[in-house]
């Protein structure tokens, strides 16, 4: 950011200064720039729309009331869902079973809205303009414990308002690799072993992919993701929290994350798992950070498993929340203590493979893995360079009791993708390291469909370039997933 302001301050002003002041020198011209970098970089603010509000987050006893039963699934999971679980001989338990909606009515008093619930950890989520109103609803019989997860801000950065920017439907004719349906992804895919997958047609057919993001910018638009398999779309942050009600405007993280997944062009960029489905899940606010947040990934995350999805990609993390509302300390990463942590540790026992980045903190204060990062039985993604050294912005591990953290590695430094305007760049961060293994998974599930998600995981960690000697820098290494293909092959 610091080089894009300077950059910025010169093609603006320099001419026009260098004419009447000949004798100013670039060195100090330099230093002019750098002293006005908080003006440069600060963001107009606006005033936050609508009044305030807050929401708490309600941990019920129980699910008495609930109306529904584990003997039948079929009420409340997709039959793609239940024959997900069949597969993997998964019982369905009472952690599926939907909240008691008994308990939900107690929540609808005047001034309170329900937000949403989670069945997976039994809470509720309500939001008020008065915690009055929320503090009594705390003493309510089914509530065991409350807990503050939502303020809204005074004022939110101006540049965050929803837009759709200008697609380039057109590459550069160096954006091309000629002959090569890899196109410029082939660096990051072959690092992995998977353009080998994507020789015997293993591009991820038949599997279906949640992505959990912030926004997908433009990916209904992008020439190169006009052949997407989109099974659907959701938005789990409510609209009053912020001004984007469409999934495809404001932000394009998820677009470049999904473009890593998904991409179809050829000589140009093809995404790691082309073939797949995919459902888009927005849950993350960029208009705050705070602790709510942890709910809309688990609703998401619910949803995901509920239509059937085989994998999810999250290219999310959290450890320090506005204000302090909630924030984490490094103790906290055991994978249970925060809800969103809890959440993600259940999606391998509903059959689910979660595929999260590591976080990009390495050079931070806080340097370790963020939330859900510490989650038990996933695959945790951190960065290295196409040389395969370790990212320096790439959050180390382990978790707090002791696990490999990151469980893998992949190309996140320069990783070849698209922005929401559809140009083709390279953008660094676990966020794009996470969908080059997501993509491979599927593939490689693809290929092994009787495997568990466990077993899928498993397979993923044994083909680290050093599974014998696991570090909390790259974990169990760079995979291979060709490797993971042969080996569960034989098992």
């Amino acid at each position: 950011m610091q080089y894009l302001a300077a950059s910025f301050f010169f093609r603006t002003f320099a001419p026009s200064i260098n004419k009447e002041y000949n004798l100013m020198s670039n060195r100090i011209l330099l230093l002019l720039a750098l002293a006005l970098l908080p003006a440069l970089t600060a963001g107009a603010k606006m005033k936050m729309r609508g009044p305030k509000t807050y929401a708490y987050r309600y941990y019920l006893r129980d699910k008495q009331g609930c109306g529904f039963s584990t003997d039948r699934p079929g009420h409340y999971l997709s039959a793609k869902a239940m024959e997900r679980r069949k597969r993997q001989r998964l019982r369905v338990d009472s952690t599926d079973l939907p909240v008691s909606q008994k308990y939900v009515e107690q929540f609808r008093v005047k001034g309170v809205r329900v937000v949403g619930a989670s069945r997976w950890n039994n809470t509720v989520v309500a939001s008020a303009r008065d915690t009055a109103l929320l503090s009594q609803l705390a003493q309510l019989p089914c509530v065991a414990e409350a807990r503050m997860v939502f303020q809204s801000p005074d004022s939110v950065e101006e540049e965050l308002k929803p837009f759709r920017p200008k697609v380039h439907d057109e590459y550069n004719r160096w954006d091309s690799l000629r002959g090569d349906p890899l196109g410029m992804a082939r660096t990051q895919i072959e690092m992995l072993g998977g353009d080998r997958l994507h020789e015997i047609d293993l591009r991820g057919q038949g599997m279906t992919i949640a992505v959990l993001d912030g926004g997908f910018q433009n990916a209904d638009q992008l020439p190169a993701l006009s052949g997407l398999r989109l099974a659907g779309c959701r938005n789990f942050v409510p609209s009053d929290r912020t001004e984007e009600d469409d999934l495809f405007k404001g932000i394009d993280h998820g677009t470049k994350v999904l473009s890593v997944l998904a991409a179809q062009a050829p000589q140009v960029l093809s995404g790691t798992a082309p073939l797949a489905s995919y459902w888009l899940l927005r849950c993350e606010d960029p208009l705050s950070e705070q602790p709510i947040e942890e709910d809309y990934w688990t609703w998401a995350a619910e949803f995901a498993d509920s239509v059937g999805a085989d994998i999810i990609n999250s290219s999310l993390g959290y450890n320090e929340y506005d204000e302090g509302l909630g924030s984490y300390r490094l103790q906290d990463l055991d994978g249970e203590t925060a809800l969103i942590s809890r959440s993600a540790s259940m999606l391998a026992r509903k059959g689910i493979v979660l595929c999260n980045s590591a976080g990009n903190s390495g050079m931070q204060p806080w340097k370790k893995i963020t939330v859900p990062a510490d989650a038990r039985d996933i695959l945790t993604i951190g960065a290295v360079n196409k040389e395969g050294h370790n990212a320096s912005f790439a959050s180390v591990g382990p978790s707090q009791d002791g696990r490999v953290k990151p469980d893998v590695v992949a190309m996140g430094v320069s990783t070849c993708l698209l922005t929401g305007r559809g140009t083709l760049i390279g953008d660094s961060g676990t966020s794009f390291s996470t969908p080059v293994v997501c993509g491979l998974v599927a593939c490689l599930w693809q290929g092994l469909p009787q495997k568990t998600a466990l077993e899928i995981i498993d397979l993923v960690r044994q083909s680290g370039s050093q599974y014998d000697e696991p570090d909390n820098i790259l974990g169990y290494g760079l995979p291979d997933f060709w490797q993971a293909f042969m080996i569960g092959q034989t098992k």
